[in-house]
């Protein structure tokens, strides 16, 4: 994952808040971000300190990540909404991460500049749109 997807994502939950969308719809956004982040903290540590083993560490690193983001909305009157969403948006944005490591590995090139960070906001693109017709 690189910094850029993670820009990208938080604009778009920027942009979704100021706008008024729904709180399901948003939270998909909050979901890429946290996993986002999560990808680019482990990637950091591994940079960082290279002789640390931090891919044993990753889980409760993904896991804090939640923990942190999610633990001051447990309050809001939505957070059953907060929560589907959030899952909806990390798994989309998983799914997003793998299929353009799947198109590269089968094509053995990119299509398009900035394909990695094309795929994932796609993918919540996608599961915006589909969670908005769904809701509505």
């Amino acid at each position: 994952m690189c910094p850029v997807c993670t820009v990208t994502v938080v604009a778009g939950l920027g942009i979704s808040r100021l706008l008024g969308i729904d709180d399901l719809l948003t939270s998909i956004w909050i979901g890429g971000f946290i996993l986002s982040f999560s990808f680019v903290t482990v990637n950091w540590i591994i940079k960082k300190w290279p002789n640390w083993n931090a891919k044993k560490w990753q889980w409760t690193i993904f896991v804090s990540m939640y923990i942190l983001a999610l633990a001051p909305l447990y309050n809001a009157p939505t957070i059953t909404r907060i929560l589907y969403g959030t899952l909806v948006g990390s798994v989309f944005f998983l799914i997003g991460v793998y299929a353009d490591k799947f198109q590269r590995k089968k094509y053995d090139k990119i299509f398009f500049p900035f394909q990695k960070v094309a795929f994932p906001v796609l993918s919540l693109i996608l599961a915006s749109l589909v969670s908005y017709f769904l809701i509505k």
